[in-house]
């Protein structure tokens, strides 16, 4: 396991913790899709709110507002693919 420094990189690198967040909730919406269950869409929704938190945290932080904006742009593309997915789980 890599070590970690005795500050958390979250709180040195807002923007790297969003980038991280959206690739995870990018990764959920396609279990999501693939596998469309209620846990993993649960899951999904989950890792989509974490990554809003990020974003806020980002923003707040003032990041780079032009890379900040592109992570945000992928998280509104993976949460209208993850209410595909979760309008079929419903539907089932």
């Amino acid at each position: 396991m890599a070590k970690r420094s005795e500050t958390s990189w979250k709180k040195d690198n807002p923007n790297t913790f969003l980038s991280n967040s959206v690739q995870k909730a990018d990764r959920a919406v396609k279990q999501a899709m693939t596998h469309p269950e209620e846990i993993a869409v649960e899951h999904a929704f989950n890792s989509i709110a974490r990554a809003d938190k990020a974003r806020l945290h980002a923003e707040q932080q003032d990041e780079p507002a032009n890379s900040v904006q592109q992570n945000k742009e992928q998280l509104d593309l993976i949460k209208g693919q993850l209410n595909e997915a979760d309008g079929i789980v419903k539907d089932h």
